[in-house]
């Protein structure tokens, strides 16, 4: 691989990942909904990650050649893309920019503050009422990285761009190794998807943090949007199945 290969297949990925789609869709409403958009952008990302793994030993030819496979893959990435969109539609009047962790009280003039140390009686109390909101935020990041990761994951659309993408930047006469070469580029559109989606969300929640109805509308669009990605899905198949 050589310089002209790597930078062509730069200017391609990063105009992938800045061309809105449900990605996009869930990274903005992550910024309008979560504390920290790590668990969300991470997720999202990993599910590249499990694409380019797929590509390097060979199993996204595998299951692109495969109608039942295809299908079975597409079906379930629009049936979740559904339930995602459906859910943040729902939400979009409450769209705010809590995690859902409830915050501790400050304890009133002249009394003690609460201490995180154990004990018995009405210590041991402080000690799970102070733990007890880390474990929901603990819980709250969890459920938003496998959310992300279904969103990618799932997306038949993002298996079969690999798919076809990274073979036209290979090259067969390279000291490198074809399956070394789609690990790297793969790592590649890893790295700028990261960087693009974590803007996303850090853009959504400053340019909206201080216009409420302006958070909504754009919460609402995107549960729209990925309605909207889930019926091209099943759209396409079923023509194709036709």
């Amino acid at each position: 691989m050589d310089f002209s290969q790597l930078a062509g297949f730069a200017a391609v990925s990063i105009t992938l990942a800045m061309t809105p789609g449900a990605d996009w869709a869930y990274c903005i409403s992550s910024g309008l909904r979560s504390r920290r958009v790590t668990p969300s952008v991470a997720g999202l990302c990993t599910g590249y990650l499990f694409h380019t793994a797929l590509i390097v030993a060979g199993l996204a030819a595998l299951i692109a050649a495969s109608p039942g496979l295809l299908t079975g893959l597409t079906l379930a990435g629009a049936a979740y893309l559904l339930w995602l969109g459906i859910s943040t539609m729902r939400s979009w009047r409450g769209a705010g920019f809590t995690d859902g962790i409830t915050t501790p009280v400050p304890a009133a003039e002249g009394q003690p503050e609460p201490s995180a140390e154990t004990g018995s009686g009405s210590g041991g109390s402080v000690a799970l009422a102070v733990r007890a909101p880390v474990r929901s935020r603990r819980a709250v990041e969890r459920r938003e990285f496998l959310k992300g990761l279904g969103t990618s994951g799932t997306n038949p659309k993002a298996l079969l761009l690999y798919l076809a993408l990274i073979p036209q930047f290979v090259d067969p006469a390279a000291a490198l190794a074809l399956p070394l070469q789609s690990l790297v580029l793969g790592l590649s559109h890893f790295g700028v998807s990261v960087l693009v989606y974590t803007l996303v969300a850090l853009g959504a929640r400053r340019l909206l943090r201080s216009r409420p109805a302006a958070a909504r509308a754009v919460t609402l669009a995107s549960g729209i949007l990925m309605v909207c990605v889930a019926l091209v899905l099943l759209g396409e198949r079923l023509l194709l199945l036709a």
